[in-house]
């Protein structure tokens, strides 16, 4: 074998480490991959991505080949190393002889896992000689789902339920767009109202219709917080915490005055990119949303939170995020709950959302607040309301999504709608 690869295999293997150790999130180490060539950056993203997305599986594989774990202090990135080869036997499908010799490599280069280099090359020939035998009779959903979340799922959903997120969230999403009205689509199909799912599997940039700002990327789910305002043409909408800008874009094209808040500078420059290319237009303010002293008739919040209904898109939340995680973002988000509450005038709405399936994060925020807030009534969404999807309004009447639902899944989202007295 050449060098062909090897630089994309080392970059994976730097962000799983960086994952899996320092519980860095995989978005914030994509960086380097700009350097490599598109074909190698593809590929080191894949790796990396498949890797978390099946580590409990192939760590479970591993563990069966070497029983005792490598201590990190002496091994190096050797577990690491196992892993990414792992993959590319039994996720990716990389011929053996490629995928046993790039770990040979990745090992010499690494001054503590080279002296593992002899039990790297018997495991991986193993596998690649038994893989399948291996992988047979594991419980992949359940493996690929930490302890903290299936505990968490099950108790909250029941087994069967917890068990078809996990074997949603063991594939990768699909790309979802959102279509300004009246704008045609690349190729796609129709999901409900806007929202289409793209079936070409070129660069997204290079789509018919991106450059001239006919559409933008936005996952089916996340479209429809910002429908429960109702008709917003003519209205001021104050959409807090607003990147990437999805929701923004997508009131702004349906005729509504946006404000919307940001505190961070470059998701804020994001969204103001965003806007320019769809040549819509919003007052976009710079600031952390607890200090926004603005009012409107209706409000958005899609609160910062464990994002645990995105899993598909983001393999490594399970990894690096635990349940202490689950109640610091229930803290802050409630902060921002009670803010934008302030922000809403008499006889408005606001809707709360979260891209989180963890009740602390979404039911329980919504149950507190009611009761601290007589001036505040839901207002029930209806199946009508959510293209006849019944099954996504729960029996309070809000709304719940989950990953495993439409056919190609979706995210997983919590959205309450609300109304102020007048």
């Amino acid at each position: 074998m050449t060098d062909t690869g090897l630089p994309a295999r080392k970059a994976a293997l730097a962000i799983l480490t960086a994952v899996l150790r320092q519980r860095r999130p995989l978005d914030a180490l994509l960086d380097p991959l700009k350097g490599l060539a598109p074909r190698d950056a593809g590929f080191a993203r894949a790796l990396a991505s498949e890797s978390l997305r099946h580590f409990g599986e192939l760590d479970a594989v591993i563990r069966q080949c070497v029983p005792k774990p490598l201590a990190p202090h002496k091994s190096g990135a050797a577990t690491e190393i196992l892993i990414l080869g792992a993959c590319e036997l039994l996720i990716l499908g990389v011929p053996a002889h490629a995928a046993v010799d790039a770990a040979n490599r990745l090992a010499a280069a690494d001054n503590k896992a080279v002296h593992f280099k002899a039990l790297i090359n018997a495991v991986l020939r193993r596998v690649s000689r038994e893989g399948e035998g291996l992988r047979a009779g594991l419980d992949a959903a359940r493996l690929n789902t930490p302890d903290w979340l299936w505990q968490r799922w099950t108790a909250q959903y029941g087994e069967e339920t917890a068990r078809r997120i996990a074997q949603a969230n063991q594939r990768q999403a699909p790309v979802d767009i959102t279509i300004k009205a009246g704008a045609a689509s690349p190729d796609s199909t129709a999901l409900f109202g806007e929202a289409r799912r793209l079936t070409t599997e070129d660069a997204i940039e290079e789509l018919p219709g991106f450059a001239s700002g006919d559409w933008w990327v936005q996952d089916a789910a996340a479209s429809l917080p910002a429908l429960l305002l109702g008709e917003v043409r003519g209205k001021t909408v104050i959409d807090l915490c607003a990147a990437p800008g999805g929701k923004t874009m997508q009131l702004a094209s349906r005729g509504a005055t946006v404000i919307a808040v940001e505190r961070d500078a470059g998701r804020l420059a994001r969204v103001a990119d965003n806007l320019a290319r769809t040549k819509l237009t919003a007052e976009l303010v710079a600031g952390d949303a607890r200090d926004v002293s603005r009012t409107a008739p209706l409000v958005l919040i899609d609160a910062p939170c464990t994002a645990t209904g995105t899993v598909r898109r983001h393999p490594d939340l399970p990894w690096i995020k635990g349940a202490a995680d689950v109640n610091a973002c229930a803290l802050g988000a409630y902060e921002i709950l009670e803010s934008g509450a302030a922000m809403v005038e008499p006889g408005g709405t606001l809707v709360f959302a979260v891209c989180s399936l963890e009740r602390e994060e979404g039911e329980e925020q919504i149950e507190y607040f009611l009761q601290a807030h007589p001036e505040f009534t839901r207002a029930s969404i209806t199946a009508d309301e959510v293209f006849g999807h019944d099954e996504w309004v729960t029996p309070e009447g809000d709304l719940r999504t989950l990953p495993f639902q439409i056919e190609g899944g979706m995210d997983g989202f919590y959205a309450a709608r609300l109304v102020r007295n007048a």
